[in-house]
């Protein structure tokens, strides 16, 4: 189960403070790489509850015999309709993962071909070939921009619709990515990164609604954390980065009081406390696994407040 290099583990280990007798939460199991690590520094008072809406990552779990464990299929932001009570620590490693990406018939990846499909729980929602043959300019365009980032989204996403007008629809990964390098306008610098790189990110984001999903996890939390529990986030896009920023942000100033009222910091009741700065991987951890290379980590703890 444990064949790939979970990200930024030490760090995550050390931002979630773990305590004697405590409850943790791995909100994306994936393959267990962060799970295991948890439960190795655990004592035998403790227990793991870990959240994956993939059913593949829900079937590699069941390989993880630890009476400390409990694997939950369910998104992420579902965590109060399972959880009651109070937990200690809170983690999440978002983004799609290596066996995800490896496996070419979940159709995350263009570097192998595949059904254009990039759910997370393929037995719930629409494809992203489906949604791509009904989607209008407008839509397909928005999606790009916004989830992609990406500049030439408009020119993207007409080459998709005449491609479905001229009855070549796309169905594969390998379709939509030779389609976008075809139409992506040259650069006289050397190519770092393929040119369906955003667009396959927004893609994957959008059918998943990757965004709302976090929102929705980020309104639980200071109901689910104990005084002194850890929320510990990995991110891999600016998107998921400045959500997880602003929470924090906004929970740590606290009571939203008008700026010039004499009010002390302590007043304003703030529900987190940033630990240290955000945290990347090192030379040595890219080095070893590319993948990581875009991580970012953040860590608070629930105030008494």
């Amino acid at each position: 189960m444990l064949n790939h290099q979970p990200v930024l583990l030490s760090p995550a280990l050390k931002g979630l403070n773990l305590q004697p007798n405590g409850i943790y939460v791995d909100c994306t199991f994936g393959r267990g790489g962060h799970t295991q690590a948890i439960l190795d520094q655990l004592d035998q008072n403790s227990r793991v509850l870990a959240f994956d809406q993939d059913p593949d990552a829900v079937q590699a779990a069941q390989s993880l015999t630890d009476s400390r464990f409990t694997i939950i299929h369910s998104n992420f932001a579902e965590l109060t309709k399972h959880i009651t009570g109070k937990v200690n620590g809170i983690f999440l490693d978002l983004g799609v993962s290596s066996p995800q990406l490896d496996d070419g018939s979940r159709g995350f990846s263009f570097m192998r071909d595949g059904p254009l499909d990039m759910r997370m729980n393929p037995s719930q929602g629409i494809s992203v070939a489906e949604w791509l043959s009904e989607a209008k300019l407008e839509q397909i365009t928005e999606v790009l921009r916004i989830y992609g980032e990406e500049r030439h989204a408009k020119r993207i996403a007409q080459a998709i619709v005449a491609a479905r007008e001229e009855e070549a629809e796309l169905k594969t990964t390998h379709q939509l990515a030779n389609l976008i390098r075809a139409v992506y306008p040259k650069s006289r610098k050397p190519e770092l990164k393929h040119p369906a790189t955003r667009s396959f990110q927004a893609l994957r984001i959008f059918i998943n609604r990757e965004l709302e999903q976090l929102k929705t996890l980020l309104e639980q939390v200071l109901e689910l954390l104990a005084p002194g529990g850890r929320l510990v986030i990995i991110s891999f896009h600016s998107l998921e980065d400045r959500i997880v920023k602003r929470f924090i942000r906004d929970c740590v100033r606290g009571d939203d009081f008008p700026i010039d009222l004499p009010i002390t910091a302590d007043a304003l009741c703030p529900t987190l406390r940033a630990i240290g700065k955000p945290i990347f991987p090192d030379e040595t951890e890219i080095n070893d696994n590319p993948r990581s290379r875009s991580a970012i980590m953040r860590v608070a703890e629930r105030t008494n407040n």
